[in-house]
């Protein structure tokens, strides 16, 4: 279901960067389609999938024929009333089950109902890695504003302070006022170092979520339309979350476990079929008198039942257990279902409170700014002084830092919005940096498979890494370590 205020189309505006932008700028696009095909926690939850995939592949193995054979020499070393013999043997065993309980089918249902919950724990985890891309990349670019604006403000000091000096130099002002002018200028610089260690980070965590080093980051576009109202917010978080589908379908799954527990009461019918063939080496007369035959075949079907009368109690602890794992399910659809809405309530808050933040920083910002020109020409005819001067210039600087800040903040809650409303993954986005990754693919491909000898290919990782000239993290395996 797609319905609602997140249509598709609007939501891939949400990305949508700018065509004309320079091969050394990224946009968020950019960086999202980055994300989504070399982060590695995204592709190991692929990974993860496809282990459960697989999971559907051993449920049906459970209902097709078991075929074995057999084959041996045999010597006879001491042998009492005859000449000591020896024989070639080999046999074939075909065993197909025809009756189970119901065992297999429950298997491949709950297999395929974890399948779907992992399809779903993929869905999520897009959704919060992108999250997570999406506050890395706007704090690089609070950051990187953070640190023009102390980097202006020390400047504007040091020019404060040079006049601070020549006006004390001709008596127009006095050893406080310069010594205030330097401590200020101290501050600033104090402060600039720290923002540059705080961009420093930011562009570390950058690196780690996204893949890349962060060049010229273009202003991210306009949130699509939110909901108007946090109860709407949550209508459409409890449709959409991933989070609720997945351990919906794990309780599912639970429940079909105790059906194939249950199945271990009932009786088990097979189809068996088997095959022998023995040659005596020539040494038939040997071992069983003159004129044997030297070898000799023997070839047999039947049907096989097998009826549990008394297991020592061991089939109903097994299901009390999978009755009790399955009781813990529902208690945590519970908890999933409350922590939802809390946070898309939370979500909806934080982007509602920063977008009214914008708004009072942009007042404040703006005050401030004739507060300091009115403070500045206030001081060439001395009605003000220079701590005066300084504390204006401290304000605007502040309410610039934390309008920057607000802008952030309210971006990242927006798209947490999205998030908490299960509009936050690769589909919704509508990335275009090549084909989306399809988990039906690879059940497709792997869940009918019957072939003991297939596989696939030594695995190497899909994420890129972030050091260069390191070690391969998946070494051949030498002839000692086999």
């Amino acid at each position: 279901m797609r319905g609602g205020f997140l249509a598709a189309a609007a939501i891939a505006a949400l990305i949508a960067g700018e065509a004309a932008a320079q091969t050394d700028t990224d946009t968020l696009r950019e960086a999202l389609v980055q994300t989504y095909n070399s982060n590695p926690t995204i592709t190991g939850q692929r990974a993860q999938l496809r282990t459960l995939d697989e999971n559907v592949a051993v449920a049906r193995a459970q209902g097709r024929p078991q075929v074995s054979a057999t084959a041996g020499v045999n010597q006879d070393l001491t042998r009492t009333g005859g000449g000591n013999g020896r024989n070639l043997n080999a046999g074939v065993d075909i065993s197909y089950p025809l009756f189970n309980g119901g065992r297999v089918r429950n298997s491949i249902r709950a297999a395929d109902e974890r399948v779907l919950a992992g399809r779903a724990n993929l869905r999520a985890t897009e959704g919060d890695v992108f999250t997570e891309a999406v506050a890395a990349y706007n704090d690089v670019i609070r950051d990187r504003s953070i640190v023009t604006l102390n980097r202006n403000q020390v400047e504007v000091l040091q020019t404060n302070l040079q006049a601070s000096r020549d006006r004390f130099e001709v008596g127009d002002l006095t050893r406080t006022d310069v010594a205030q002018s330097e401590a200020r200028l101290a501050l600033a610089r104090a402060t600039l170092e720290q923002a540059e260690g705080r961009l420093t980070a930011s562009e570390e965590n950058y690196v780690r979520v996204i893949g890349d080093v962060p060049g010229q980051l273009q202003p991210p576009p306009p949130l699509p339309a939110m909901p108007a109202t946090a109860d709407q917010a949550v209508e459409i978080a409890l449709e959409n979350n991933p989070d609720l589908i997945s351990i919906s379908r794990q309780i599912r799954a639970a429940g079909l476990d105790v059906n194939v527990l249950r199945a271990d009461r009932l009786p088990t019918v097979n189809a068996i079929g088997s095959g022998r063939a023995t040659d005596y080496l020539g040494t038939a007369d040997e071992q069983f008198g003159p004129n044997a035959r030297d070898s000799q075949t023997q070839t047999g079907v039947g049907v096989q039942a097998r009826i549990p009368i008394y297991q020592g109690g061991l089939v109903g602890a097994q299901v009390r257990r999978a009755q009790a794992q399955q009781s813990q399910l529902l208690e945590q659809g519970v908890a999933v279902e409350r922590s939802i809405v809390a946070n898309t309530r939370a979500a909806f808050a934080s982007w509602q409170a920063a977008n009214e933040a914008i708004e009072s920083n942009e007042v404040a910002v703006a005050a401030n700014q004739l507060a300091l020109e009115g403070t500045r020409a206030e001081q060439t005819v001395g009605t003000r002084n220079v701590l005066d001067v300084l504390n204006a210039e401290q304000e605007l600087l502040n309410s610039q830092v934390q309008l920057v800040t607000a802008r952030r903040d309210a971006y990242v809650a927006g798209f947490q919005l999205l998030n908490a409303m299960g509009r936050a993954e690769a589909e919704d986005l509508g990335l275009d940096g090549g084909p989306l990754y399809d988990p039906a693919a690879n059940y497709n491909r792997v869940s009918r498979r019957a072939s003991d000898w297939n596989q696939d290919r030594t695995p190497q990782p899909v994420a890129t890494r972030t050091v260069a000239g390191a070690s391969s993290l998946n070494p051949p395996v030498t002839g000692e370590e086999q």
